[in-house]
């Protein structure tokens, strides 16, 4: 499985969403500007992020984004899902998975259920606000006096 543009560009908004979360509503003007992503192709992404109600919009001049819920409360995998079509690690493997005979004979599909299972867990274990502590992290240790 390979994450997108589209999904680390997911995960960069939310993390910008949050981190700027002073009571007001972010712009995906400010968000482009600040993350070097063209604000049309945020647009597009932060429609998968409202359709699955993890943004909440409001329109119009003083209009923008907000999360629905705290940090604590979205995991890095409920993010890149709602902007990614496929997360299976295979064509073979998964919900819309390409039939497949050799399906109950075939060491690989084992394989490839261990390695999906593993990722979900790595996905759903981290928090938005796990993500804003590392980027807090980083931040402080690149500080110079």
């Amino acid at each position: 499985m390979i994450i997108s543009t589209r999904g680390k560009n997911a995960l960069k908004l939310m993390l910008d969403i949050a981190e700027h979360n002073t009571g007001e509503l972010v712009r995906l003007k400010d968000v482009a500007k600040r993350q070097n992503i063209s604000e049309k192709y945020l647009e597009q992404i932060v429609s998968g992020l409202h359709r699955e109600k993890l943004v909440s919009s409001v329109r119009g001049k003083n209009g923008g984004y907000s999360l629905t819920y705290t940090p604590e409360k979205y995991t890095v995998g409920q993010i890149i899902r709602a902007v990614e079509s496929n997360m299976n690690p295979t064509d073979c493997y998964g919900e819309n998975s390409a039939p497949c005979p050799n399906k109950p004979t075939c060491v690989n599909y084992r394989l490839w259920g261990r390695l999906d299972q593993a990722l979900n867990e790595v996905l759903e274990g981290i928090t938005l606000e796990d993500m804003l502590s590392w980027q807090n992290e980083l931040y402080t240790d690149q500080y110079v006096i």
